[in-house]
C-alpha cells in the first residue's frame, strides 16, 4: 500500500526537478532508423523486432496481467477535439472494462515487477514505451538512478513482458473518509456545492467550480484520466485538466504515467510538454519531484495543503505555499508560490486572497470523485 494518513506520509528522498528547456509544440515523428530490430541506439534505446500488425493476443498471456476490476461508468468515446493540434479526433476510453474488451493495448498498459526490477508499460501511437527502474516501482523501491527504456513493436511485448507480475497500485490506494471537520464537496450524489458543472453517472466530470470562496485547506480529491493510447507521450490531449486553489494556482492532472524527466529523453521520445506541465506538476511552476502518475482508468488520489497569499492594502507581503501528495507519495513539500498559474498569452492568473476551487475542463472526460476539503480559516 502507498498511500498512508495525512501526517504520515512517506516523503521521497531528493528532488528531480528536470531543467526547463522551450516546448516545441509541432508534432514530430520517431526516427525511422529507431524502428530497426533489435538496434541499441547511443542512447540506450532497445528496439524490439518490428512487423506491421497490431498486437492480437490479449494481455492474459503476461503472468499476473489482470485487467483492474474498476466498476466505473463509461464507454470508448468515438473521439474527441484536441485543441491547437492537427489531431482532431483519437480513440479514447473512460471504463477499463469496456477498454479491456476493446483495446489489446490496454491489456498491457501497467506497472510490472520481477525480483527487484520493475517495468512501466504504455502503448503509444501503435507501438509500447517501457521505462526500466532497478529497485521497484517510483515511489516504491526505485533506487532514483537512470531509467532505461525500450520502444517495443506491438507483435513483441507479450514476450517481452513474460515472467513479470503486473501489480495495480491503484487497487491498494487507500481512499479516505472525509473527517468530521470537512465540507464535503462531492460525494456523487449532488451539485450543491457547485455553480456549475455535471455529474455523470455518480462521477464529476471536468468542468466545475464552487459556489463557496476559500482561503487556507487541506483538500482532496481523486481523478481518473482517460486511455488514449494513439497520441504521443504527454500530447497534452492525453487527459488534460487539473484543480485550480482559489482559482489562481493549478495542481495538473493529465496522463504523463511512464515518462522520464531527463531532458536528453524529451526528444528522442517525442514528449510533447516538459515536467513542469506533467500530472502532479504546480503548472508552469515546478515540476512534481517524483513522476506519481499511475496508469490512464486507475483511480487516483491528491492531498492538497494550502496556504493563500497575503496582502495588505492591495500589496502582497508573503508568497501562496502548497504541498502535495499524489498517490500517497510527497512530490511538493511547502513550496512558495511566487505567481498564479500561467499558461497562454495572457500570462499568470491573478493571486487573489481567497477564491473558489476550480476544476479545469481542458477538452477531455477526465473524471473526479470524493473532493472535500478541510478549511483552516
Amino acid at each position: 500500500m502507498i498511500a498512508l494518513p495525512w501526517n504520515t506520509m512517506n516523503r521521497p528522498n531528493a528532488c528531480l526537478i528536470a531543467t526547463l528547456i522551450p516546448w516545441v509544440c509541432a508534432c514530430c515523428v520517431f526516427p525511422a532508423k529507431a524502428d530497426q530490430p533489435g538496434k541499441t541506439t547511443p542512447d540506450g534505446t532497445t528496439v524490439r523486432a518490428a512487423v506491421a500488425t497490431d498486437a492480437g493476443g490479449p494481455a492474459a498471456n503476461v503472468s499476473g496481467n489482470n485487467v483492474s476490476g474498476n466498476k466505473v461508468p463509461g464507454s470508448k468515446v468515438p473521439g474527441n477535439k484536441v485543441a491547437g493540434n492537427k489531431v482532431a479526433e483519437t480513440p479514447t476510453w473512460t471504463d477499463p472494462m469496456v477498454a479491456a474488451r476493446e483495446s489489446a493495448a490496454f491489456g498491457f498498459l501497467g506497472e510490472y515487477i520481477k525480483d527487484r526490477q520493475a517495468i512501466q508499460v504504455v502503448p503509444c501511437e501503435g507501438r509500447y514505451y517501457l521505462s526500466i527502474y532497478q529497485g521497484g516501482l517510483p515511489g516504491a523501491g526505485w533506487d532514483r538512478g537512470r531509467i532505461q527504456h525500450e520502444w517495443v513493436q506491438a507483435d513483441s511485448i507479450a514476450d517481452r513482458l513474460a515472467g513479470l507480475t503486473k501489480v495495480d497500485r491503484s487497487g491498494s490506494l487507500t481512499f479516505p473518509t472525509p473527517p468530521e471537520n470537512a465540507v464535503v464537496l462531492f460525494d456523487g450524489k449532488n451539485m450543491d456545492h457547485w455553480a456549475h458543472g455535471k455529474i455523470l453517472n455518480g462521477l464529476l466530470q471536468a468542468g466545475a467550480k464552487t459556489k463557496d470562496q476559500f482561503q487556507d485547506f487541506q483538500l482532496h480529491f481523486e481523478t481518473m484520466v482517460p486511455f488514449k493510447p494513439e497520441l504521443p507521450l504527454a500530447h497534452p490531449g492525453r487527459g488534460n485538466s487539473g484543480v485550480f486553489a482559489v482559482g489562481a494556482y493549478e495542481v495538473q492532472v493529465c496522463d504523463t504515467f511512464g515518462i522520464d524527466f531527463a531532458p536528453d529523453r524529451w526528444k528522442i521520445d517525442n514528449v510533447q510538454k516538459h515536467p513542469d506541465t506533467w500530472c502532479g506538476s504546480i503548472y508552469g511552476i515546478r515540476a512534481a519531484d517524483v513522476n506519481m502518475c499511475l496508469p490512464p482508468l486507475a483511480w487516483q488520489t491528491f492531498d492538497v495543503d494550502f496556504t493563500a497569499a497575503r496582502f495588505q492594502d492591495g500589496e502582497k507581503i508573503s508568497d501562496a505555499r502548497m504541498t502535495v501528495h499524489q498517490n500517497g507519495i510527497l512530490i511538493h513539500d511547502d513550496i512558495p508560490l511566487p505567481e498564479g498559474t500561467g499558461g497562454g498569452p495572457s500570462g499568470p492568473r491573478d493571486e487573489v486572497p481567497r477564491g473558489a476551487i476550480y476544476v479545469q475542463n481542458h477538452h477531455n472526460p477526465t473524471q473526479y470523485r470524493n473532493i472535500w476539503i478541510v478549511p483552516r480559516d
